[in-house]
């Protein structure tokens, strides 16, 4: 694997094309429609390691609910090990209603946030792209939302979802709750230098969204990130406060290039692409971390729709984010942006057929998740 250097001080590793790979992938199923979405992007991993002759090793693990009822825990000690073992995992979704007044630390969520923290994916990647055919399905007037490109870049293991002190004390009129929001410099600068880098092969452009004018936190995120641009002169950087950025995705979406944020304001603002997308169910995401020494990203993959318990089983969930999630798994964790391209265009091209779920509105009867799954795979070739 050559190493090359890019700029004083900072070494880029690039990935050597193998015909042949071999792709370790732990697939987590998870609750509700992820059974079903998961199994048609598998589907297409498997239509994608057939045509470009790679060795697909797929394992299954339990998280979430399904792991609380058959484990007692949201994240077994062998879902660890497997995810640590594995070159990638790929994630449907996490969820029940049962669940919904359990205390945290039992909640299916809880297993996914210590995924996250196990595999030390520190940074969330949600692309958001308003394809063509989907621009009628967007709330908002096409010429608000045509030509919509943009990658939002959340920090994913530090601030106020991981900040301790927290909890709830006392009782009665002194009743109290505690959530406490912390970033050290060094969680800052590496997740903005994963959006600079990206931007490099993008638009070249960075926003950077806070609330300096009221958070502490918010005020050295904003130096950090001014001081990471310096590295970085051909990258544009803008700040932005998050009240205004959520706006400003509504009213101009494609001032967007790049955008990185923290923890929570990233979790709020990555959920309002899907009104540009046309819907949640075309919202794909990767979290990646360190790299290997390969050059490939630890990565965590997954649709950011949700469990959708009152759907699943049915057939109606639409599983081109999970679809998405797996081309990006290719790209970052495996280096192979001509097998995640062939996935891409083939979304677009059954998208431009009509040959979608109800979500997307289509002209005709609906598809089911099955449906779509083998439309996919029939457009790769």
């Amino acid at each position: 694997m050559p190493l090359r250097l890019r700029r004083p001080g900072t070494l880029e590793f690039r990935l050597e094309r193998q015909k042949t790979m071999e792709l370790k992938i732990l697939v987590l199923p998870g609750d509700g429609i992820g059974v079903e979405v998961t199994a048609e992007a598998v589907r297409v991993l498997k239509r994608v390691a057939e045509k470009f002759g790679h060795d697909l090793r797929l394992t299954e693990g339990l998280l979430g609910g399904i792991a609380i009822h058959k484990t007692g825990t949201p994240f077994p000690p062998e879902t660890e090990r497997l995810a640590q073992e594995a070159d990638a995992t790929l994630l449907g979704a996490v969820g029940l209603p049962e669940f919904d007044n359990v205390a945290p630390e039992k909640r299916p969520e809880r297993g996914l946030l210590a995924l996250r923290k196990a595999l030390g994916v520190y940074a969330n990647l949600r692309p958001v792209k308003a394809y063509t055919a989907l621009l009628d399905a967007s709330p908002l007037k096409n010429d608000r939302v045509e030509g919509v490109d943009m990658i939002i870049v959340r920090e994913l293991t530090g601030g106020i979802y991981y900040g301790t002190p927290r909890g709830i004390s006392g009782e009665g009129a002194t009743e109290t709750a505690v959530n406490t929001m912390k970033y050290t410099r060094a969680e800052i600068e590496r997740v903005c230098r994963m959006a600079f880098e990206l931007a490099r092969k993008r638009r070249r452009k960075v926003t950077s969204v806070d609330k300096s004018n009221v958070l502490e936190v918010s005020q050295l995120w904003r130096r950090v990130v001014t001081d990471v641009a310096k590295d970085y002169p051909d990258v544009e950087l803008d700040h932005i406060l998050v009240d205004n950025c959520a706006m400003q995705l509504i009213l101009n979406p494609r001032r967007f290039d790049v955008v990185v944020t923290g923890n929570v304001f990233g979790d709020i603002l990555s959920d309002e692409g899907a009104v540009l997308a046309g819907s949640i169910g075309m919202l794909a995401s990767a979290s990646v971390g360190p790299k290997r020494p390969s050059g490939a990203y630890v990565g965590l993959y997954e649709p950011v729709h949700g469990s959708a318990p009152d759907i699943a089983g049915q057939g109606k969930a639409n599983p081109l984010a999970a679809i998405g999630s797996a081309a990006a798994m290719l790209e970052y964790s495996f280096g192979l942006a001509e097998e995640a391209a062939a996935v891409t265009g083939a979304i677009e091209k059954v998208l431009n057929s009509g040959r979608v779920t109800a979500d997307l509105n289509p002209p005709g009867q609906p598809a089911t998740t099955a449906e779509v799954g083998q439309a996919v795979c029939e457009a790769i070739g």
